[in-house]
């Protein structure tokens, strides 16, 4: 159902996958942002990620994403949670409904640069994450991402 000059109202939910792209820097860990160029939450910085696309893999959607949001490449090691992501108009109409699977992935290579449809990236320190995510659900994300990265007796390296 569209009105002239919308957008189709969505009938059912499209899977989408987060990416909490995480590394080891002298000052504690880091975490890739990316500042939205495309609606849903254009302008705002958030996690990187997209669509999956039909034959993909959840872990082949976050490199593939990484790759073209970020220029990285990126080796993911689990999902820290699903989550939904509803947004609606000024008057109440649906307008995207994403069921977000969110991903832990340590940086493997790459210089970050904006591409696709982020307007900047920037790596940032977890403990000031939540000063730049302006939605709940992703400082929630990185805070449960970073407890997995920061987990007793792991390294890099012994994760799968």
């Amino acid at each position: 159902m569209t009105s002239a000059g919308t957008a189709p109202v969505p009938q059912w939910p499209r899977v989408g996958v987060g990416i909490v792209i995480m590394r080891d820097t002298p000052g504690g860990p880091a975490v890739l942002l990316a500042k939205r160029g495309r609606a849903p939450r254009l302008g705002e910085w958030s996690l990187p990620g997209g669509r999956q696309e039909a034959g993909e893999t959840v872990f082949e959607t976050a490199r593939r994403e990484a790759a073209e949001e970020t220029g990285t490449t990126i080796r993911p090691i689990e999902i820290i949670t699903v989550i939904d992501s509803i947004t609606r108009d000024a008057g109440g109409q649906l307008a995207f409904h994403y069921t977000l699977i969110e991903v832990l992935a340590a940086w493997e290579g790459g210089a970050a640069v904006a591409g696709d449809d982020a307007d900047a990236v920037a790596w940032v320190p977890v403990s000031d994450a939540a000063d730049w995510l302006d939605w709940d659900k992703a400082v929630t994300v990185v805070r449960r991402a970073t407890a997995v990265w920061q987990e007793a007796g792991r390294s890099r390296d012994d994760i799968p």
